[in-house]
């Protein structure tokens, strides 16, 4: 109730002028996210709210300029409730404009990955027919590519029509848009590599309002100032911190690809309290310039597994700053690990925030008990809405301990089995990395004649290390069971990942086979 209580009075509500304000722009605008960035002007009008590559808004500006571009975009291009509007975008002020103002219309608003192929694209395009694209520029050969017809418009022109030039249009503001409410927001993010996922939304005050406050109380933002946010808007964890900030009138920086000189010195220079990360993205800062972090008070890291090592090294130089959070695009926010958590076991995900139903089963569906590895199976009024079933099966697998903290295993088509025996590739994968001089360690699945499975395990040593092999392999069978010794060990000389932060296995084997 406090917590509660708190989010509230942040956001002012707990006062009648702020709760009149609300409402009031509930009934210009109708239950959408535009009402919130309203909501969110009347209060911080003149402070900067959206700092990117190529402006500085202040709140009032975000806002009158999303406002024009609606007004716009229902007059030239007949975006209306219940259109399909997909984004191809990566970070900046015209894809958070165009959110607002499609939204502001009442239509459906798709995110797609913007690293996605061409090929992807046209399936996703095929399979959702989508009414109108905005698009970044350099992505207008891939969509050529696809044979999308469609109307379209580029985020970003010099002299052509695009999201940039429209929102700044002198308009005739006497004409009202009716109120609306937002259909749908769909998240296109399946990996680079593989099939997509779709994960269909319906935007809530009350239905997000546990992980609203979950994030606010135990990231501890009441104090931030200002956030950097450096995972990609496109995917559901780079917009729900997006909408946080907004809802508290937090100073926001963006910035169009991660690149980690460009993170150190945005934050170093802000003063960023708060920064939204992927693990590797935290690691590689940590590696460039650890002391460009000095300012920040709250290392929010999801989306794929944390490195121990790199947990350690944060509490070391930065102090309980790192908090580790699981979800998925389908289920939303899941867990939070504390820094207290992290420091009892860095490989915990942490505890369940308020409102979520974590249930952990066997493969025939039955409950496992504590220490035993089931499946993860989640239940929110957060989740997404396109499932029959309430329950979300994640794919995720993993455990709870005595004290209530959660640990993934991996996921349920990464594991094999081997003589019998289910072995978990993270398992093992978690166990090499903690060898002083290894890097990093990825562990795949191979045929083997006479077990079924065995494992095959790619190590990066840390800079100046020299391993032997069978070296390696004495350490490792003092410290895993005989089912998870790999069959084989490779060095390599770096690690694929995804624009999204997470191993990229396949190109890993397909390119050391």
């Amino acid at each position: 109730m406090l917590e509660f209580i708190s989010a509230l009075k942040m956001m002012g509500l707990l006062s009648v002028k702020g709760f009149y304000r609300l409402i009031s722009a509930i009934h210009r605008h109708g239950a959408n996210i535009m009402a919130l960035l309203d909501y969110a002007r009347e209060f911080h009008g003149r402070q900067t709210a959206l700092i990117d590559d190529h402006e500085t808004l202040d709140y009032s500006m975000l806002f009158s300029q999303s406002e024009t571009l609606s007004l716009v975009l229902e007059e030239r291009y007949h975006i209306q409730g219940k259109r399909k509007v997909a984004f191809l975008c990566k970070n900046h002020a015209s894809l958070v404009k165009a959110i607002f103002a499609v939204s502001r219309l009442g239509a459906n608003i798709y995110l797609l990955n913007a690293e996605m192929s061409p090929v992807q694209f046209q399936l996703l395009s095929n399979h959702h027919n989508f009414d109108f694209l905005v698009y970044d520029n350099e992505l207008h050969p891939l969509i050529e590519q696809s044979g999308y017809s469609g109307d379209k418009l580029p985020s970003y022109h010099d002299t052509l029509p695009a999201v940039n030039n429209l929102c700044t249009l002198s308009v005739d503001r006497k004409r009202k848009l009716k109120r609306t409410s937002l259909s749908n927001l769909v998240i296109l993010t399946g990996g680079t590599t593989g099939n997509f996922k779709t994960a269909v939304h319906k935007p809530s005050l009350v239905n997000f309002l546990s992980p609203y406050i979950a994030m606010l109380t135990r990231l501890k933002l009441t104090t931030c100032k200002t956030a950097y946010i450096a995972v990609p808007i496109y995917h559901g964890y780079g917009l729900a911190t997006l909408f946080l900030f907004i809802s508290l009138g937090k100073k926001i920086l963006i910035h169009r690809g991660f690149s980690t000189e460009k993170a150190c010195e945005l934050i170093h220079r802000h003063q960023a309290e708060t920064v939204v990360v992927v693990p590797l993205m935290v690691y590689k800062m940590m590696r460039y310039d650890s002391a460009a972090l000095e300012s920040l008070t709250c290392i929010a890291s999801g989306g794929s597994e944390l490195n121990p090592k790199c947990a350690d090294e944060i509490h070391e130089k930065l102090g309980d700053v790192l908090y580790n959070l699981y979800g998925t695009s389908e289920s939303g926010l899941t867990t939070i690990a504390a820094p207290q958590d992290l420091r009892a076991d860095p490989h915990t995900i942490g505890r369940r925030i308020p409102g979520v139903r974590l249930k952990i089963r066997d493969m025939q569906g039955r409950k496992v008990l504590d220490g035993k590895v089931g499946c993860f199976c989640v239940k929110t009024r957060w989740s997404m809405r396109n499932k029959k079933s309430s329950w979300i099966f994640t794919g995720d697998t993993g455990y709870r301990n005595s004290d209530g903290l959660y640990f993934l295993c991996g996921r349920i088509d990464d594991m094999i089995v081997s003589a019998g025996e289910n072995v978990y590739p993270a398992e093992v994968e978690r166990i090499l990395a903690s060898h002083p001089e290894i890097a990093e360690a990825a562990v795949a699945a191979v045929r083997d004649e006479n077990f079924g499975w065995r494992l095959k395990a790619f190590i990066l040593p840390r800079e100046n290390a020299v391993i032997a092999q069978d070296e390696l392999l004495e350490w490792l069978r003092d410290r895993a069971a005989r089912f998870q010794m790999p069959r084989e060990i490779v060095f390599v000389e770096s690690m694929p990942y995804t624009p999204l932060g997470k191993l990229d296995r396949k190109r890993l084997t397909s390119t050391n086979e």
